[in-house]
């Protein structure tokens, strides 16, 4: 099923959690906000009114993707210790000595800029299901190359 989406254990709770503060504090605030805008008469030339309404559109889009995502998801499970899988956090020694730590993810939680990094990424689909002191080739757009698997947390 190409709709499920894969996500860490840590992935799942901060949807769960942005989604409950969402439903808990957001949607009261915005539908108060919205009262007092509409009290305030005339709501045709009233733009705290039309700003509260836009808003209210924005938390229930948000509200309805998020329920989606966790009905749509799974978890990932650990393969075991020492095997790279989604939620292992690995370090990978380039060929030019550059050593870099990743988190492998599902392709929602992927950020490079925290180097979570998806599990359908060139060096993603590479070391999953390897252990520690592999060589690996990746296959990426720009060609192929290696990578020695150092370590798998």
């Amino acid at each position: 099923m190409k709709d499920e989406i894969i996500l860490t254990p840590e992935g799942y709770l901060e949807l769960e959690t942005e989604l409950n503060e969402l439903k808990t504090v957001v949607r009261p605030r915005v539908i108060k906000d919205l009262k007092d805008a509409r009290a305030q008469g005339d709501l045709s030339e009233n733009a705290d009114y039309d700003s509260a309404r836009d808003e209210q559109a924005q938390v229930e889009a948000r509200i309805k993707e998020l329920e989606f995502k966790l009905e749509h998801s799974k978890i990932a499970e650990s393969k075991g210790k020492g095997v790279a899988s989604i939620g292992s956090t690995v370090v990978v020694l380039y060929d030019d000595d550059d050593e870099e730590e990743y988190k492998i993810v599902g392709s929602m939680e992927a950020d490079p800029l925290e180097n979570k990094i998806s599990n359908e990424s060139p060096i993603g689909k590479a070391v999953l299901g390897h252990k520690k002191g592999e060589v690996l080739e990746v296959e990426s757009p720009n060609g192929s190359y290696k990578i020695t698997l150092v370590d798998v947390k």
